[in-house]
């Protein structure tokens, strides 16, 4: 058993008495939300629509469903920001990360996942939980009073009433843009007289995904065809602003015609093993989509092509000239508040603040960032019925850095969507008539104040009246007793 499901005889009392924390919507945040909470002895109820109500990107009822990549970027815990909110999102006990693990499929230095294996795992293990209830109906509007400890994660792609609620609230008006799917190949369907294992420098196994090279004709004719290409038209959304992170194919093609090349085409560190002395103009890459590797996806193809001329346009790339498609690509409308402006450091709307938001809904873009948010407002949830001050994490963490950008670090006149990144961390500390740091010992500073500074929030409580409830992240015993919980 984990250790962390007896962290207080009085915890389990009191969680028999207390009112729920009430979650609206069971993807990556809401999930890790409940997650949290349950592990200090807090009910919670999930309320997830689908399938009663389905969305544009969603295709199954699981729980955290991963809509768009099933990759959570680099797992580079020493020198990148994402792996480093990996690490810390671990050692919080994180449900998301600990069925990313479980479900791994090979992506070099990334942490790719199977989605359904991930899904399922998630699901699988919430039904499971006893302090965990699962209501599968549509939440339309802002919930009455009588829901005290209120958890709004549903996502960027909220429904236009609960988001009319949402605005009516706030009295703010929304935010959007535009997020992209990438079109998914079946493996067997690849030529592989063309195609070649290698991931980017070796990293990972070394062959984690399946390049397709092109020369600078192939190239320039194949951008050609994408600038051509029909696409597929929003006529209410035309205003709306792409996230520059997740830009469709066409838009990056639009742009110029090297910058797929310096983007997702780049040919660096890697090498045609048919012929290693000519490099490639530009290369495709494809990256392993489920367990089994049946399914490829298509490395920064997200797009808004008309679905037959996403066919007929990659079909031209060498290696795909009979490739069928699992999924073809498409292009989503995501909504997000003005957080800066609308939340306190606690993610507490300061309308009304029994509401807390979590995901992308406020302002962060990404699944790993999604999840931290929603780990973060579930232990805040949970602190508050159990009667505990709950500070956030320090800003010099990743966790402290993501939600200090979007409740006090952004501004709120210019707020985007926003990845972790070194940038929204304090820059390490060089005495004085020392060299500045740089490169890899730059971001090495960076991760190891991290390490330590969150350690010392995990471990500090703060006592009120005569009782001291901690909230400690969970034992590593519970990632042994969840894969035996779920198979």
């Amino acid at each position: 058993m984990c250790k962390t499901s007896t962290i207080t005889v009085l915890a389990s009392i009191m969680s028999e008495k207390q009112s729920p924390i009430h979650i609206i919507g069971g993807g990556l945040a809401g999930s890790e939300a409940a997650w949290q909470a349950a592990q200090v002895g807090v009910p919670t109820i999930i309320h997830e629509m689908r399938p009663t109500r389905g969305t544009e990107a969603h295709k199954t009822d699981g729980l955290a469903e991963l809509v768009c990549s099933n990759s959570f970027r680099s797992d580079d815990a020493l020198s990148n920001a994402v792996g480093l909110l990996h690490e810390e999102m671990r050692r919080c006990g994180s449900i998301i990360l600990t069925a990313a693990d479980a479900n791994k499929v090979p992506a070099g230095g990334a942490l790719a996942v199977d989605r359904d294996g991930f899904s399922n795992t998630i699901t699988n293990a919430l039904n499971n939980e006893p302090l965990i209830e699962i209501k599968r109906a549509e939440i339309t509007e802002i919930p009455s009073e009588d829901w005290d400890n209120v958890i709004v994660a549903t996502g960027p792609l909220t429904s236009q009433e609960l988001s009319a609620s949402i605005l009516n609230t706030t009295g703010e008006d929304n935010l959007a843009f535009f997020d992209a799917i990438a079109p998914i190949v079946y493996r067997d369907s690849i030529n592989f007289d063309i195609a070649w294992f290698q991931s980017r420098y070796d990293k990972g196994d070394g062959a984690d995904y399946i390049n397709l090279p092109m020369t600078k004709e192939q190239y320039l004719t194949f951008l050609e065809e994408v600038n051509q290409g029909g696409k597929t038209e929003f006529k209410s959304w035309e205003k709306t602003p792409y996230f520059e992170g997740c830009l469709p194919l066409e838009v990056m093609a639009e742009r110029g015609p090297e910058t797929l090349r310096f983007g997702p085409l780049k040919p660096v560190g890697l090498t045609n093993p048919r012929d290693p002395k000519q490099k490639p103009y530009a290369i495709v890459q494809l990256r392993q989509d489920n367990a089994l590797g049946t399914l490829y996806n298509m490395v920064g193809f997200q797009t808004k092509l008309k679905y037959a001329e996403q066919t007929r346009i990659f079909q031209m790339i060498p290696g795909l000239e009979n490739a069928r498609f699992a999924r073809l690509g498409g292009l989503h409308r995501n909504t997000f508040l003005n957080s800066p402006l609308l939340l306190d450091d606690q993610l507490r709307l300061k309308q009304d603040p029994r509401l807390r938001f979590a995901g992308q809904i406020t302002g962060v873009e990404g699944y790993v960032e999604s999840a931290a948010i929603g780990l973060l407002a579930g232990r805040f949830a949970a602190a508050e019925k159990l009667a505990i001050t709950l500070t956030a994490p320090p800003l010099t963490t990743a966790l402290g850095a993501l939600i200090n950008h979007i409740t006090k670090g952004a501004e709120s006149s210019t707020f985007q969507p926003m990845n972790i990144n070194f940038g929204l961390f304090p820059p390490p500390f060089v005495p004085e008539g020392k060299r500045k740091l740089r490169g890899r010992e730059r971001k090495l500073a960076y991760t190891t104040r991290a390490n330590n500074d969150l350690k010392t929030w995990l471990s500090q409580t703060k006592p009120r009246g005569n009782m001291l409830l901690p909230f400690p992240a969970p034992h590593l015993e519970c990632k042994a007793h969840l894969m035996k919980r779920n198979g």
